[in-house]
């Protein structure tokens, strides 16, 4: 029983570390991400794509509503999977730095300062009395002031890793898989959004329905946020399903 009772104090307290040296709160958050529908993103020549599942529970809800991408700064896009709630938190706390290096600077945020900024964020609350980490992992890409492509992950721990293909949420590990396997660091964007489709695909005994999709593109010609329209979509799925797509 006592053996119990320690083992529920390392539990319940985000601030005491286990005799092993982890963090269990830190642990549950990230199996809260991984109940997540899943989120790729994938870093090419000519910029960065960002492909979410954003599945709904009743055919009444209105499917955009369910929010799985956002518009960070003009040149800055945000994937997350985990807690939706949490996730909009960190993306509004992403936009008020973004407006602040703009007024404060007169320059748009670099990809990484803004996504360390966060992850800062993030990390606090590993070690504040009180409080619980974000149920959230977020993928953040974007185009650097030098028209660098990036992209980045950060961790309920509070710490961000940059990536050529990435994905989080439920079936991370069979989608990650696939992009291991198939990314090609010469892709351009439409190939990329192609292998970010697939690799969603790959990972549902379903195929993918362009509704259930939610994607966005950040490209170094103009580095600008767009959004992919659902039109679109359905004519990529549909060379998808038709096998006509290199792989």
């Amino acid at each position: 029983m006592q053996g119990q009772s320690q083992q529920q104090a390392y539990d319940r307290g985000i601030t005491i570390f286990s005799p092993d040296g982890r963090l269990y709160q830190v642990e549950y958050a990230r199996e809260a991400v991984k109940r997540g529908t899943p989120s790729v993103g994938i870093r090419t020549q000519e910029g960065v794509v960002l492909a979410a599942n954003r599945q709904v529970n009743s055919s009444l809800m209105e499917r955009s509503s369910v929010e799985k991408i956002h518009k960070a700064d003009d040149h800055i896009g945000i994937a997350s999977a985990g807690h939706v709630a949490d996730a909009r938190q960190l993306v509004d706390l992403a936009r008020r730095r973004a407006q602040g290096e703009q007024l404060r600077y007169g320059e748009t945020i670099g990809v990484e300062t803004l996504t360390r900024s966060v992850t800062d964020h993030i990390q606090e609350y590993t070690q504040t009395g009180g409080a619980r980490p974000f149920g959230v992992a977020l993928l953040v890409g974007g185009i650097d002031g030098d028209g660098e492509p990036r992209l980045f992950e950060t961790d309920p721990s509070g710490t961000d890793y940059e990536w050529q293909a990435a994905a989080i949420g439920s079936n991370r590990n069979e989608i990650q898989d696939y992009l291991e396997e198939h990314y090609r660091p010469d892709l351009d964007l439409d190939a990329g959004l192609e292998l970010a489709l697939n690799a969603l695909a790959a990972a549902e005994d379903d195929p993918v329905d362009a509704a259930d999709v939610d994607v966005a593109t950040i490209g170094t010609d103009d580095e600008t946020f767009r959004s992919v329209s659902t039109d679109y979509l359905e004519t990529i799925l549909a060379e998808i399903d038709g096998g006509e797509l290199d792989e």
